[in-house]
């Protein structure tokens, strides 16, 4: 009897988020954020990441977001927690940096720097991220999975 082969999960390439109104959503994001939209509908917006998007989808209808949640991959978390605080957005207890949005959607920012999660080298290039790099426990966390971005040169 042969075993069927599996599909290997490899990434994302969107999270979808339900929001009340796409104008307001992308007001909202847009205090907090720099990006450029991808598409736009009256009842979905896109926002462009490079080689991914965030998908924002009229119709939130549930209760708000309490583990629930996804990581926000950003190249400076610190610019996040002051553009939070600047549109009085409260940060949610706890060792992260996580947020609600007006729907209930639960964010945790977290920064490019300190994370494995790594884009290729050309795609960050393409965004104008190509300065970005990683601390060093990041790098070993990658090393330790035979994954360590290469050695600069010089």
């Amino acid at each position: 009897m042969s075993k069927s082969k599996k599909a290997r999960a490899v990434g994302f390439n969107h999270v979808a988020l339900e929001v009340g109104d796409i104008e307001a959503a992308l007001a909202f994001y847009g205090r907090l954020f720099d990006f450029e939209l991808r598409g736009k509908g009256a009842t979905s917006a896109f926002i462009d990441m490079g080689d991914q998007f965030l998908a924002l989808q009229k119709g939130r209808t549930q209760a708000a977001d309490s583990g629930r949640h996804f990581g926000l991959v950003v190249d400076d978390k610190e610019a996040v927690r002051k553009a939070l605080a600047d549109a009085g957005v409260e940060t949610l207890p706890g060792p992260f940096l996580d947020f609600l949005d007006p729907w209930g959607n639960r964010i945790e920012v977290v920064g490019y720097d300190n994370i494995q999660f790594t884009k290729a080298p050309h795609v960050l290039r393409g965004m104008g991220l190509g300065h970005l790099s990683k601390k060093a426990t990041a790098i070993k966390e990658l090393a330790d999975k035979g994954m360590a971005p290469p050695k600069k040169a010089g």
